[in-house]
């Protein structure tokens, strides 16, 4: 591999437990939106073993660079060039079935994650299966000792950033269309949460 592409430790550490999940619930699948697809290396592990799933990246525009590097080098059919997407801005036009964002929400401020939660009726189709990776905390508390320390480091880069409460990300879910279907335990003191879009009645 290429010593230019940007890299990350933990995509690394969390790939194969992520991707175990996503075979169960994109097993049906044609086509994801990443959210916040940062590196790129989630997009291309996660292509790569699921061949049959078109894998759509989007990011700022910022780290779109290091993602067209990775997708570049990859030269996975299933794996298209990444769409510049702020979550706060314009989305794009094309329907999705399912969508992925991996350690994202937390450092968002709050009202992104409400704008992200409130895009997904637009472009995901009525069947849609919605994946979040990170941490979380329930019923007010973290998880961990290292939750709760990983909290104090955000909010000292980022005032508005933090592990978010589990019951007011399902709520924004649940508002949008969404029931929970599977709250998966992960190393590390993370989670997988699925949610599934109920059809239109």
């Amino acid at each position: 591999m290429s010593d230019d592409k940007p890299r990350s430790e933990a995509c690394e550490r969390n790939r194969e437990p992520i991707l175990a999940v996503l075979r169960r619930h994109f097993a049906d699948r044609r086509c994801v939106l990443e959210i916040g697809s940062g590196t790129g290396q989630h997009a291309v592990h996660f292509a790569a073993a699921l061949p049959e799933l078109t894998w759509q990246t989007s990011d700022r525009e910022a780290n779109l660079p290091g993602i067209r590097r990775w997708i570049a080098e990859a030269g996975l059919a299933n794996l298209p060039p990444p769409l510049a997407l702020d979550v706060s801005g314009r989305w794009p036009e094309a329907r999705f079935d399912a969508l992925f964002t991996a350690n994202t929400l937390h450092i968002m401020a709050w009202e992104h994650v409400r704008a992200l939660f409130a895009a997904l009726p637009s472009v995901l189709a009525a069947d849609a299966v919605l994946a979040v990776y990170g941490p979380f905390n329930y019923d007010g508390a973290f998880t961990s000792p290292s939750n709760a320390a990983f909290d104090a480091w955000l909010k000292q880069r980022s005032p508005e950033s933090g592990i978010r409460e589990f019951a007011a990300v399902d709520a924004l879910a649940r508002s949008s269309g969404f029931a929970l279907v599977e709250d998966c335990p992960m190393p590390a003191n993370n989670r997988t949460l699925i949610w599934r879009r109920a059809a239109a009645r």
